[in-house]
């Protein structure tokens, strides 16, 4: 049995339970944004909030879920390594989704800023997580800093996206509704 005490992981502790905590508070508050939608006069559809309000809800998620596989009493890095990599692969797949998703609805034109941060800052993150969970074993301490700064961009990735969602609502709610295009 491996010393949890002793283990490479329990120098990370205090950066993941702020991180993970961080990531918590932020869905909570992701909840309350997207139930003041309902007031907005315009109308989002299901298409929309599945292509930029669920990946922003995924990537806190993540992080939370990555910092909770960090702080687990793991015996050792090899079951660590194993649901990190699940984690980091599975969000590969998902970017793959969301592009189907971004592609799909018809409402908002991306633009270059959008393709950054809701489709390649989010592969990069999840690709680098897989990736030092296949390192894990070998280069413990890089892996562990790849692990760190991919849950804090994917900290920041769901920031970012969910500010850009709520500037983009208010600033759209805020126009006059004699706008042409617009029923008041």
């Amino acid at each position: 049995m491996h010393d949890a005490a002793g283990s490479p992981l329990a120098a990370w502790d205090s950066f993941y339970v702020i991180i993970g905590s961080s990531a918590a508070a932020l869905i909570g508050l992701q909840f309350v944004v997207i139930a003041l939608l309902t007031e907005v006069r315009r109308r989002s559809t299901t298409k929309e909030i599945d292509a930029f309000a669920t990946p922003t809800i995924l990537h806190f998620c993540a992080v939370l879920l990555v910092s909770s596989i960090v702080n687990a009493p793991w015996p050792s890095l090899s079951g660590a390594d194993l649901a990190l990599g699940v984690c980091g692969g599975v969000g590969v797949g998902y970017v793959a989704i969301v592009i189907r998703r971004a592609r799909a609805q018809t409402s908002y034109q991306l633009v270059m800023e959008d393709w950054i941060w809701h489709i390649v800052l989010p592969f990069v993150a999840y690709a680098a997580l897989f990736a030092a969970a296949l390192a894990l074993g070998r280069y413990i301490l890089i892996s562990l800093f790849v692990v760190a700064g991919t849950a804090l961009l994917l900290l920041f990735i769901g920031i970012h996206n969910a500010w850009d969602t709520v500037t983009y609502l208010a600033l759209d709610h805020m126009q006059s509704p004699d706008v042409p295009g617009r029923s008041g």
